[in-house]
């Protein structure tokens, strides 16, 4: 078994705390489905946003979704780039799997699609 990286974004539409849990929520469902990861396997999780969103932390989702409070979460924001996609949260997933690297499936949702081109 070995630690692999899975990647995701997508775009909050406000800066409110409902927002952004609501999206976060949104992307983990997607990234833990989609990779068919169980809970127990995850690592660690880094959460980055967009230093416009500054509301709530992403990571307070994982305690709405009832998942282990002693699992490693890290929250921070992106580096400010002038041209950088606006209201941007990124998830950074750390999982102990099986899968080869081109099993992994990296989800973007919403406007943040057009970040999988850019990574």
């Amino acid at each position: 078994m070995q630690c692999r990286g899975i990647r995701g974004a997508i775009t909050v539409p406000a800066n409110n705390k409902e927002s952004i849990i609501a999206a976060t929520k949104k992307l983990l469902m997607e990234m833990t489905q989609a990779n068919k990861i169980e809970i127990k396997d995850i690592a660690a999780i880094f959460f980055s946003t967009t230093s416009d969103l500054n509301a709530e932390f992403p990571a307070t989702a994982t305690r709405e979704l009832g998942w282990p409070p002693n699992l490693a979460l890290f929250c921070g924001h992106e580096m400010n780039v002038p041209t950088d996609l606006p209201h941007c949260l990124r998830i950074l997933m750390l999982v102990n799997t099986e899968k080869g690297l081109d099993e992994i499936i990296h989800v973007y949702l919403g406007n943040a699609k057009r970040l999988k081109n850019e990574s």
